[in-house]
């Protein structure tokens, strides 16, 4: 792949870093742009994600833009939170669409973060792009699980209304990127398994919907390389597994006891509670899988959660001498 220039808008979280370390790394012009930058090696821009300013200046001339910009799911879903969660997420999309739009070298792609809680909760089958079912409207759906999709479809609505038809789009329909990093879920999930508290999350039979961050990486290649590809893309693993498997697999992993204590539905809104969080994050099913990558040839190092556990379990003690 030749020298790219390659914009993060909301860059600074763990996904932007993972994305920008490895491409600065790669040899590419990197420029985060971010509400509160943090020194690193690449260019860094300011913006307040409200209005255009000097920021947009970075790009014009890009070959890529990902817009990672969103506020945290990871809190309560208070009228505040669901606020500055939907809008930031809006915002921030036609933001970076009027900045492209005025652009007089528009970038070649841009591709938008989304999310792969847009699909309903699955038990039943897996939910691939073409004929997956969007979710919101099935059946006794928690009014917090339905927010979560009511984000998601008006976040991927805004992304595909704008006005950029010299640009190629991508909705990054993203599971849970497990990296060993600090911050990011599989070290939350660690920190359980560590602790003896790593057992099934309410009934443990709801899938779990992820992507080791090697291959994460590597699917975002591939769709730059592939100009055939645009529209909603689900980038996960194709063998989604239920809680109880994936938490039984990482305590292996470990060396630590198969037994891991459970966390019941109520203990989970309790801790939920305490720890500023919901529990839609753990007992929501998403059984997603990437059809469009898997049809278009991508193959995965990491296809099974037994190889990806054991290799991020070896890599987090590298990075933190255990």
């Amino acid at each position: 792949m030749p020298p790219l220039r390659i914009v993060l808008p909301g860059g600074s979280g763990q996904i932007g870093q993972i994305l920008a370390r490895h491409f600065h790394e790669q040899g590419h012009s990197v420029t985060v742009i971010a509400r509160h930058p943090k020194p690193s090696e690449w260019q860094t821009i300011t913006w307040d994600a409200n209005t255009l300013g000097d920021w947009a200046g970075a790009l014009d001339g890009a070959d890529l833009v990902i817009n990672l910009a969103g506020h945290t799911v990871n809190c309560r879903y208070n009228e505040t939170n669901r606020r500055q969660i939907k809008n930031s997420r809006i915002f921030t999309t036609n933001l970076v669409g009027q900045a492209i739009a005025e652009s007089s070298h528009p970038p070649r792609i841009w591709m938008n973060a989304s999310t792969a809680t847009i699909y309903r909760h699955a038990l039943d089958r897996p939910m691939d792009e073409l004929t997956g079912e969007v979710g919101g409207n099935e059946p006794n759906v928690p009014r917090k699980w339905q927010f979560s999709i009511d984000v998601a479809t008006g976040w991927e609505r805004t992304f595909f209304a704008a006005e950029t038809p010299r640009t190629r789009r991508i909705a990054l329909r993203s599971a849970m990127v497990m990296s060993p990093h600090p911050g990011g879920i599989f070290d939350t999930l660690l920190w359980l398994v560590r602790r003896g508290l790593g057992g099934r999350a309410g009934s443990g039979r709801q899938y779990v919907s992820w992507i080791h961050d090697v291959d994460f990486i590597r699917a975002i290649e591939f769709l730059i390389a592939h100009d055939e590809i645009s529209g909603p893309v689900n980038i996960s693993s194709p063998f989604p597994l239920q809680n109880w498997k994936l938490m039984f697999c990482l305590r292996r992993a470990w060396c630590t006891s198969y037994v891991g204590l459970p966390a019941p539905r109520w203990a989970l809104a309790i801790g939920a509670a305490i720890l500023g969080t919901e529990t839609e994050l753990v007992l929501k099913s998403r059984r997603v899988v990437p059809r469009l990558l898997l049809d278009s040839g991508f193959e995965f190092h990491f296809p099974n959660w037994r190889g990806a556990c054991h290799d991020l379990v070896e890599r987090w003690r590298q990075l933190n001498g255990d």
